[in-house]
């Protein structure tokens, strides 16, 4: 990488095509549907290095291929990913710890839509810094590090070898890796999360689609409407600060007028064997503040703990509703607090198939899994994120390949009789 950023004060403009060292044969040929030697996926924070690379390999005679320059307007950036990949010879991955955050995540989560692609396609990565954490379905290739003096020789020694002939050369041909269904993506965290009480709904921005989930949802309008039936919750759900103040005096009052009558009965056995007035005041007085104490701390406590739940399984609701609309994008949400969204990549087709075989008339289908999704897809959400679940894994096999589908986790709820 030094060596890429001491170059980066050249002139950075288009340049000649300058030869290739002798060591390296001439770019490959283009045959068929080919019309890039090489597509470039990188995180927009690497844009100055990566495009500085751009202009070396395009020197030296190669087609790149990168997402600014080469995407067709007005195509959904999964459309434009694929037929970017299918017509070019490799593909060349930027990894910098934002790409394995973000853009990686992404690539995986969508891999089955474009699988067939890859699949023909060798991989190749750039480790961009050290200490970089290679994603597991690339830990079978030998990257090329960016800080390497011979980085661009070796790069344009792979870039310029037939496909077929890379088999002894610095990667080995891409390896298609399992479908990423069931995938959990980076949670969300609410905007007010610091200041956050435990007994309030946190906010979400709706502003903005995540970058994890950019590529996922390709409609964007239905993650926005998906965070606003979230953050509802606190609108409509959350009781304004005067009403739990009313609540406590309310709860106050009752205690005082228990802990009095408590101690009107005390003094009567108490008094009996003694008369005066004194003792009869001091011990009405030290039995109410006891009672009222003791009485307003367990109030307090039971009112917080009662509340968290509260707002917790409002939040679990209005998650459901929100999975009926973020499900058709293969994304559900969960939340175990008020501060935290978990999101997971989950294919439902098989699961929706197996409630229309289940249930003959396709409305009530429709309407069964409309419910089960309302009820119980925010729980299915966070065990899948942390890959635990309350029951023994079933023994038959379901939709998700190596984990509990969205069926058999229903299944298991209704019978607990767990349908709210």
């Amino acid at each position: 990488m030094e060596q890429m950023n001491s170059l980066e004060t050249e002139d950075m403009q288009s340049q000649p095509v300058v030869p290739l060292p002798p060591s390296i044969p001439a770019p490959p040929t283009l045959r068929n549907r080919e019309h890039y030697h090489v597509f470039i996926s990188y995180s927009s924070t690497d844009y100055r290095w990566t495009h500085f690379l751009i202009r070396r390999l395009e020197s030296c005679g190669l087609q790149v291929c990168y997402h600014e320059r080469d995407f067709t307007p007005g195509r959904t950036v999964l459309e434009n990913m694929s037929e970017c990949i299918q017509e070019s010879q490799k593909v060349l991955l930027v990894l910098s710890p934002e790409f394995v955050r973000s853009r990686w995540c992404l690539l995986e989560a969508n891999m089955s839509l474009f699988r067939d692609c890859l699949e023909r396609k060798p991989i190749i990565p750039v480790l961009l810094e050290p200490g970089v954490s290679v994603p597991l379905h690339l830990c079978h290739l030998t990257y090329l590090e960016a800080n390497d003096p011979d980085f661009m020789n070796k790069l344009l020694k792979v870039l310029c070898t037939p496909n077929q002939q890379l088999q002894g050369s610095t990667v080995v041909p891409f390896q298609p890796p399992s479908i990423y269904n069931g995938k959990a993506l980076q949670p969300l965290t609410a905007v007010d999360a610091e200041g956050l009480y435990k007994w309030d709904s946190g906010q979400f921005s709706d502003m903005e689609v995540p970058d994890q989930l950019r590529l996922i949802i390709e409609d964007h309008e239905k993650y926005r409407n998906a965070v606003r039936i979230i953050n509802s919750v606190s609108q409509n759900k959350v009781h304004p600060l005067w009403v739990k103040a009313l609540m406590l005096i309310i709860a106050m009052i009752v205690l005082m007028l228990m802990s009095g009558l408590c101690s009107y009965m005390i003094v009567k056995i108490i008094d009996a064997p003694f008369k005066g007035q004194s003792r009869t005041l001091w011990v009405l007085s030290i039995s109410c503040i006891i009672c009222v104490a003791l009485g307003l701390l367990i109030q307090i406590g039971l009112w917080k703990k009662d509340e968290v739940k509260y707002i917790v399984r409002e939040m679990n609701k209005a998650m459901g509703q929100a999975n009926t609309i973020l499900s058709e994008e293969k994304v559900l949400m969960g939340c175990r607090s008020n501060s935290k969204i978990y999101l997971v990549y989950v294919s439902l087709d098989g699961c929706k198939r197996e409630f229309a075989e289940t249930f003959s008339e396709q409305v009530v289908a429709e309407d069964m899994f409309q419910r089960a999704l309302i009820f119980f897809s925010s729980g299915y959400a966070c065990c899948l994120a942390k890959r635990h679940f309350p029951f023994p894994l079933p023994s038959s096999t379901g939709h998700l390949e190596g984990g509990v589908c969205f069926c058999q986790y229903v299944s298991q709820q209704l019978s607990t009789g767990q349908w709210e």
